[in-house]
């Protein structure tokens, strides 16, 4: 069989090589107080888009550091009782898709959100210094300051932040909740499951942000994880602060918060993906101690993997 990466036998015991800051508990817990301590102002209002099937609404909040983060809101008309819910993230740069794409779970009886990323794509608002859109760097943003300043500690405790608002509605019952997305919301969906410990399901495709120091010495700071490369080249030729930077990267390593995850899990994961390596992947993976399936896809990569919206989709209907 092609291989990309590691056997799959040896892939079921990697452990990561990215190094773990010292102080990484206290650094998120630290983090996770500060989420609680702001005020989301949470912001519903009807949208444009309407369904026979379903109410949508533009559901606003502010995250940490004053990000108004946006997500598109569904409920199934005529609810009765309270609801299963799950919440949706989307892949690098991108937004959170039609509203469309979330009715089958609204037909279902579920209520469903779906996170812009703050800065990215869609509506959510970064308000590190400017309100435009960016398309690379969130990485590497706040690598040169203090580690409270990385974008993706915000963004990961947007999650969170959403998921804790969705389950403290009238309508829905926060004990059936989920959490699913691919690559970068693959990412976001096992950092949900970590920081909001009564997700119950978790389904991350590919995820995205595992073992940063894997993907480095495997030459694959391309595409999606391109901006290390550029990072060093534009901040430390000669790597004489390697160590330093790839620890500070470890706060927003996901293999070091999926020990957290409380969640039934199902991952899926192409052997060939030459973006977001399988290895990297499996960091986080064999660091959980949750309930737990990967469904491997030997000849994909990071690509549309078949069948696994299916899956993912029986997968959350045991909530």
């Amino acid at each position: 069989m092609p291989m990309l990466d590691m056997p799959l036998e040896q892939l079921k015991t990697y452990q990561g090589i990215n190094p773990k800051p010292a102080d990484f508990e206290e650094y998120w817990a630290r983090a996770i107080a500060e989420m609680k301590a702001t005020d989301p102002q949470v912001s519903i209002t009807p949208a444009e888009f309407q369904s026979p099937i379903a109410d949508c609404y533009d559901l606003y909040f502010t995250g940490v550091h004053g990000a108004r983060v946006y997500a598109k809101l569904l409920k199934p008309k005529h609810i009765t009782g309270k609801c299963p819910a799950v919440i949706n993230f989307h892949g690098y740069n991108g937004k959170s898709g039609s509203w469309m794409e979330y009715l089958s779970y609204v037909a279902s009886g579920f209520v469903v959100a779906a996170m812009d990323c703050r800065g990215q794509a869609g509506k959510s608002v970064d308000v590190g210094g400017n309100t435009g859109k960016t398309t690379i760097g969130h990485i590497i943003r706040g690598l040169n300051d203090d580690p409270d300043t990385l974008m993706f500690r915000d963004i990961f405790l947007d999650t969170a932040e959403l998921a804790g608002i969705i389950m403290d509605m009238d309508d829905v019952d926060e004990n059936r909740v989920g959490a699913q997305g691919g690559s970068q919301g693959g990412a976001l969906t096992i950092a949900c499951a970590a920081l909001e410990p009564r997700i119950k399901r978790a389904a991350p495709h590919f995820p995205f942000l595992c073992d940063y120091k894997r993907v480095w010495e495997m030459d694959m700071a391309e595409r999606a994880y391109g901006e290390l490369k550029t990072y060093f080249r534009e901040n430390d030729p000669r790597h004489e602060r390697e160590d330093e930077i790839f620890t500070k990267l470890g706060y927003i390593d996901l293999q070091f918060l999926a020990p957290r995850i409380k969640a039934k899990l199902k991952m899926f994961t192409g052997l060939m993906d030459n973006i977001c390596p399988p290895s990297t992947q499996f960091a986080a993976y064999n660091k959980m101690t949750c309930e737990k399936e990967v469904v491997i896809y030997p000849d994909f990569g990071h690509e549309g993997l078949p069948d696994s919206g299916e899956i993912a989709y029986q997968f959350m209907l045991e909530l």
